[in-house]
C-alpha cells in the first residue's frame, strides 16, 4: 500500500478507536449484506419482459423486464420515438460539458465556451424547428434531459439571484432587508413539490385570459425562485464567516463598499461555502 494511501485510511476512516470500530462495523455489514444484493440483482433476476417469469420468481429476484421493455419512455418520456436521438446526443453535449468543469478538463475560456455552446445546442436538437431538425414542442420533453435541463438551468440562474438575496439581507436598508428576508422565509417554509405544483397548474388560473406561459419555463422558474432562496442562505452563512478585520483592512486600503465586497469579501465567503452548495 502507499504511503499516501495509508495516511488518508489512517487520517479519514482509524484515526481513534470510534472510527476504528464504526469503519470495521460498516465493511462487515457491506460484506454480510452485498451477496444478498448481487443475488437479487443479477443472479435470480428475470430480464425478459415476461410477466409469468416474474411472477414465478415468487420476488426470489428483480424483475427487470419493464425496465428493458420501457427504457425509452423512462429515459425520454413522450419524445417522438423516430427523434430520440436527438434526446440522447443533447445529454451527451450537456453532460460533457457539466464532466469538463466538474473535473476541470478545460481551461476557464474554454469552459466558458464549451458552456456557450452546450446550452444552445441542447436546446436546438430538443427544440428543433432549425437545419432540417423537426419541431418538438416541450410538452412532449421528458425523462433524464428534461430532468438534467431543469437542474442544471435551476443552478446556474439561482447563483446569482441567491447572491443578490444574500447581499439583501445584509442591507442597511430596512426595506430591502425586510423584502429579502421575507422572500426567504416564504420560499423555505413550502416543499418543493408544492412549489411545482403551483407554477404547473395554478400559476396559469392567475393569468389574464389570452396570455399563457410555457409549462417548462413556469416550472424552471419555480425551481430557480427555490433553489435561489436555500442557496442565499448558504452564501449570507459564508458573508457572516469572513473576519470583521477583512473588512476594515479593505477600508484601510481606501476601497469602498462594493469594491470590498467585490475584491475581498465575496471571494472569501463563496470559497468557504462551495462545499455547502453543492
Amino acid at each position: 500500500m502507499k504511503p499516501g494511501t495509508r495516511d488518508w485510511l489512517r487520517r479519514n476512516l482509524f484515526s481513534d478507536a470510534f472510527s476504528s470500530v464504526t469503519t470495521l462495523a460498516l465493511l462487515a455489514a457491506a460484506l454480510w449484506w452485498l451477496p444478498g444484493l448481487i443475488d437479487w440483482l443479477l443472479l435470480r433476476a428475470v430480464f425478459r419482459p415476461d410477466a409469468a417469469a416474474c411472477e414465478a420468481a415468487n420476488h426470489a429476484g428483480a424483475c427487470w423486464g419493464v425496465v428493458a421493455e420501457k427504457y425509452r419512455v423512462i429515459l425520454f418520456g413522450r419524445y417522438p420515438y423516430e427523434e430520440q436521438w436527438r434526446p440522447l446526443l443533447a445529454t451527451a453535449l450537456l453532460l460533457s460539458a457539466i464532466l469538463a468543469g466538474g473535473l476541470r478538463l478545460l481551461p476557464r475560456n474554454a469552459l466558458l465556451a464549451a458552456w456557450a455552446l452546450a446550452l444552445p445546442g441542447f436546446l436546438l436538437l430538443m427544440g428543433g424547428g432549425q437545419f432540417g431538425l423537426s419541431p418538438v414542442g416541450s410538452d412532449q420533453w421528458g425523462g433524464l434531459p428534461l430532468t438534467l435541463l431543469l437542474a442544471t438551468l435551476g443552478m446556474l440562474l439561482a447563483l446569482p439571484l441567491a447572491l443578490l438575496v444574500a447581499l439583501g439581507r445584509q442591507s442597511s436598508l430596512p426595506l430591502l432587508r425586510g423584502l429579502c428576508t421575507l422572500y426567504v422565509e416564504l420560499v423555505r417554509g413550502v416543499p418543493l413539490i408544492s412549489v411545482l405544483f403551483l407554477a404547473s397548474f395554478l400559476f396559469p388560473i392567475i393569468l389574464p385570459q389570452g396570455t399563457s406561459i410555457d409549462a417548462l419555463l413556469r416550472v424552471q422558474g419555480g425551481i430557480v425562485l427555490f433553489a435561489a432562496a436555500y442557496l442565499s442562505e448558504t452564501i449570507r452563512g459564508g458573508l457572516q464567516g469572513v473576519p470583521a478585520g477583512q473588512h476594515d483592512a479593505a477600508a484601510a486600503l481606501g476601497l469602498g463598499r462594493w469594491q470590498a465586497m467585490r475584491w475581498i469579501i465575496l471571494p472569501q465567503a463563496l470559497r468557504a461555502v462551495v462545499p455547502s452548495m453543492m
